[in-house]
């Protein structure tokens, strides 16, 4: 198997389908990544990891996300064509996920969307999302701004602040019965339903975490609850993904959010940060993004969380010496 060819690379990740095959093609990644990226490999030699031993993904070294502000993490090209960066204040050191083509982060994002909402197509789709547009290189306005041209709908599009515009947007589409997915900041959803109160019934309302500091933060019930008061709907979908990772997670209400079949969430003891806990434990969160070909795969965030018997997953907070990012910071 060839991992360094692009479109090879694509079919077997894209194509898993059990855990018997996600754990091979993990296993395979794991020794491309260790060869071929130096700060991976070095990471991987200090915890004297022997790749040709790791038979299992609960053998694979977790690298630190923090690595991501002050090193250039690639795999096999020295020469990236881009990157995506975190959002943080000039004060703070941001994140830069480099990557030589932003190709397989579109087919990842775009095939975990169609198998957890179905066809694209079917939606208009608009984008409450001002700090990220505020920003430059934002993966998840990368992301957003391809759903919305995947779409088709004329209507389809980023708004700003300007609520009283995007407001007659939701309730006409309401009116026509056409079903929509608003995406928003979190501090922006709760502005927009100070100043107005919706009762929808086609549109769908996904979070993707942040107050930006805009806001004091809140407790995940009681941030869903008004925002479920607000637009009048009965569930609140999240969205868990970072600058470091090439996919995403979701949640389709009361924050347990499901992955693709080529991610996967491992949680980690905060003690003993080589060792993984058991289902239903809260620790730290480990993902799996078999789609980070071209950086690292294998990355140690600084949320918490827990694994639930299906495998399903939920986000509890932060570790108390972590910077607060952008996406689902929100402690429950």
């Amino acid at each position: 198997m060839n991992l360094k060819k692009h479109n090879n690379y694509q079919e077997i990740v894209f194509d898993i389908d059990s855990d018997d095959s996600f754990n091979d093609v993990a296993i395979k990644i794991f020794r491309y990544q260790y060869e071929n990226n130096p700060l991976y490999k070095q990471f991987s030699d200090y915890l004297k990891i022997i790749p040709k031993k790791v038979d299992s993904i609960s053998g694979i070294p977790f690298l630190p996300v923090e690595f991501f502000k002050n090193h250039t993490v690639i795999t096999g090209n020295a020469n990236p064509t881009g990157y995506f960066q975190s959002s943080g204040t000039t004060a703070k050191t941001t994140s830069k996920h480099y990557f030589d083509s932003p190709d397989v982060y579109e087919k990842s994002f775009t095939t975990g969307f169609n198998a957890f909402y179905g066809d694209i197509s079917d939606y208009c789709i608009l984008a409450l999302l001002p700090s990220y547009l505020e920003q430059q290189n934002s993966s998840l306005v990368y992301m957003v701004n391809k759903l919305v041209k995947l779409s088709c709908h004329s209507e389809s599009g980023f708004y700003l602040y300007n609520f009283d515009e995007l407001s007659k947007k939701i309730n006409h589409l309401e009116h026509q019965g056409q079903k929509t997915i608003l995406v928003g900041v979190t501090f922006a959803l709760l502005d927009l339903i100070e100043q107005f109160r919706f009762n929808l019934k086609t549109t769908t309302i996904i979070e993707t975490g942040g107050m930006k500091g805009r806001r004091k933060e809140m407790i995940r019930e009681e941030l869903h609850g008004k925002l479920c008061s607000g637009f009048g709907v009965d569930r609140i979908h999240s969205e868990y993904g970072m600058t470091e990772l090439f996919s995403q997670a979701w949640s389709d209400g009361d924050g347990i959010f499901h992955t693709p079949p080529w991610m996967k969430i491992l949680i980690r003891d905060v003690n003993d940060p080589l060792s993984l806990l058991e289902k239903h434990k809260t620790g730290g969160i480990n993902v799996i993004d078999l789609a980070n070909i071209h950086s690292c795969s294998f990355i140690a965030t600084q949320d918490l969380g827990r694994i639930s018997s299906s495998g399903r997953f939920e986000v509890l907070g932060r570790f108390d010496n972590s910077d607060v990012r952008g996406c689902n910071l929100l402690i429950s």
